[in-house]
């Protein structure tokens, strides 16, 4: 086996005789019974944004759906396979999730590589190209209202006008709306600064992103 293995075949014996041994009651208690999370985070691939670290978030806490740029699709019922939908019907509907939380991040590689395509560079890939094409529109409303920003702020307001987007689309599952509109589920937009550590919350009032103070 290479390092990379190596190392992830001793963090697990490290939980096993460490984590684990010291709480392996509640590691049975969870396993013996149907999950119950407390809330569905929508997140990043990221390998830098892991949302249980950030929050953290014991086991079974958090019902988490990676995928890149933590996009969510428009309903779309149809014979295609559509992984985050997926998750979101089963999060919502059969385990019943009050709180579904969009957590977009800083440095994030999709949205950099949408900008890029917004330039007249578009990213390379099978897959890549079409997913990230869910947020072409934010793209283009940033380089058209706000083609006067350096590349960094234009990157973060990318970054953040993701999040309510898909919020928006959030919206178009009818088991969302129609849970949100009776008072059963509610909706969040969060972002994580990587190199910061800070934590800002969408308002839709003032449609701004507000830190979270210490």
């Amino acid at each position: 086996m290479d390092k990379a293995i190596d190392s992830l075949i001793a963090g697990y014996r490290a939980f096993r005789q460490g984590q684990y041994r010291q709480n392996e009651e509640r590691y049975q208690a969870l396993a013996a019974k149907r999950q119950q999370p407390k809330a569905l985070v929508i997140a990043c691939c990221d390998s830098r944004t892991d949302p249980a670290m950030v929050f953290q978030s014991d086991p079974g806490e958090l019902f988490v759906v990676r995928n890149v740029a933590n996009l969510v699709p428009p309903y779309e019922p149809d014979s295609h396979y559509h992984g985050t939908s997926a998750a979101l019907e089963f999060g919502v509907k059969s385990l019943e999730i009050k709180d579904v939380i969009v957590m977009g991040h800083a440095g994030c590689g999709g949205i950099e590589a949408l900008y890029e395509g917004a330039k007249g560079n578009p990213p390379p890939g099978d897959f890549v190209p079409h997913w990230i094409s869910l947020a072409e529109d934010i793209a283009e409303q940033v380089t058209d209202k706000h083609g006067d920003l350096e590349r960094h702020a234009a990157l973060r307001l990318m970054e953040q006008r993701a999040v309510v987007a898909s919020l928006d689309r959030l919206r178009t599952f009818p088991f969302i709306e129609e849970r949100e509109n009776r008072g059963e589920l509610r909706l969040h937009g969060w972002f994580y600064g990587i190199g910061t550590g800070l934590l800002s919350i969408y308002n839709p009032d003032t449609d701004r992103f507000v830190d979270v103070t210490e």
